[in-house]
């Protein structure tokens, strides 16, 4: 089939693979589920990494044109007190970018805008992938069938592909932590770009945007399934106590804006990649928890690793075992941070255990937490160019 590409999922991860796939030549049709794309979600941050790759791909200045970096703030008590300081000036000359606050609607549109209107197919869900030969494979999509020399799935968490590829993985699970989150309707009185802030068995943290509204999130330890009549009446009741501005911004906050949903990852790492001409990405590939702000960036990641490896590589198949051989360690080892990250941070509860944590940041020097931050960060692509 030459180089022609179906990515299955319109999101961050297959927006971005398709780009690069175009980029360096491809014919490539996008496959989206849902028939508006009306990007739900609320926020997202983005750190050097994910905008080095954004930068490869050709859409890093407009990424940072809508987006607001995040230079002040840090780790707080329920009452206030600072665990950590985060500095952003400190975190930019390092790594040559410090973390950036974008909505994911105007993300997705960013994306969007740098593939033909006619790549993007909504409302079409594919219904069966398969190697149907050395060089195709067919997706059905039940009304119609598309044969490609590659398919790219990033299809998310809950990936059909994956779970067709890998029969037997027991796919993703449930970390311990739901999540409910949302963005401002209207500007709020901040004093700091981002903040979290950790209690125990609970989080609340926001990031600002250029616009001066905020993105906040509440992390809370329940079982799986816990969901409440009136979210956002149940996280005033909870958080009422908590620091300025939580109070506010939940004021600020409609109801029906407000997402509820688990989070889930996938605990068990998947023992390749690339099955076929199948390449699995993003979410797909890693889902992790969100304690590292890393999902999205990983996802980018991946883009840009599986389209610089078709590049280079005399065939498909050489590059499919170059993308799984460079992005399977790096992205799993993230994925584990990030769990660790959860279990000592908002998952924390031991009425012991919680003081120890806050004393151990504390004290901790601000050069030693910078260069954990490093580790994740400080990733150069390969170029496409």
């Amino acid at each position: 089939m030459g180089n022609t590409a179906v990515v299955l999922g319109g999101g961050v991860g297959g927006l971005a693979a398709a780009i690069g796939l175009f980029r360096i030549g491809w014919d490539v049709t996008v496959i989206e589920r849902a028939s508006m794309l009306d990007d739900a979600g609320a926020g997202i941050s983005l750190a050097a990494n994910g905008l080095r790759a954004l930068d490869e791909l050709g859409v890093g200045d407009a990424v940072r044109e809508a987006s607001r970096g995040q230079y002040s703030g840090g780790t707080r008590t329920p009452r206030g007190g600072w665990l950590a300081r985060m500095d952003g000036s400190t975190l930019e000359k390092a790594v040559g970018a410090p973390i950036m606050g974008i909505p994911r609607s105007d993300l997705h549109r960013l994306l969007r805008d740098c593939l033909p209107a006619e790549s993007l197919v909504t409302g079409s869900e594919a219904a069966g992938v398969e190697q149907t030969g050395p060089e195709t494979v067919q997706v059905d999509c039940r009304t119609t069938v598309l044969n490609a020399g590659l398919v790219v799935a990033a299809d998310g968490i809950g990936s059909k592909t994956r779970s067709r590829l890998f029969p037997h993985h027991p796919g993703p699970v449930y970390s311990g932590s739901t999540v409910l989150r949302a963005i401002t309707e209207r500007a709020v009185d901040l004093r700091t770009d981002f903040e979290l802030t950790w209690g125990r068995g609970a989080e609340f943290g926001h990031i600002a945007f250029r616009d001066r509204r905020a993105e906040w999130h509440a992390v809370l330890s329940h079982p799986a399934g816990t969901r409440f009549a009136d979210p956002l009446a149940e996280l005033r009741r909870r958080f009422h106590t908590w620091h300025d501005p939580i109070p506010a911004m939940l004021d600020a906050t409609r109801p029906e804006a407000v997402l509820y949903h688990d989070v889930n990852e996938l605990r068990t790492p998947l023992t390749s990649y690339a099955v076929g001409r199948i390449a699995l990405l993003g979410d797909a590939a890693h889902a992790m928890t969100p304690n590292l702000g890393q999902g999205a960036c990983q996802a980018l990641e991946d883009a840009v690793t599986l389209a610089a490896a078709l590049a280079t590589e005399s065939t498909v198949d050489a590059a499919l075992a170059r993308y799984d051989a460079e992005r399977r360690p790096r992205s799993q080892a993230v994925a584990r941070a990030a769990r660790q990250a959860g279990r000592m941070g908002q998952q924390l509860s031991h009425p012991l255990a919680v003081p120890l944590r806050n004393t151990a940041m504390r004290l901790t020097p601000s050069r030693v937490a910078t260069r954990m931050i490093l580790r994740h960060h400080a990733w150069v692509p390969p170029s496409l160019s």
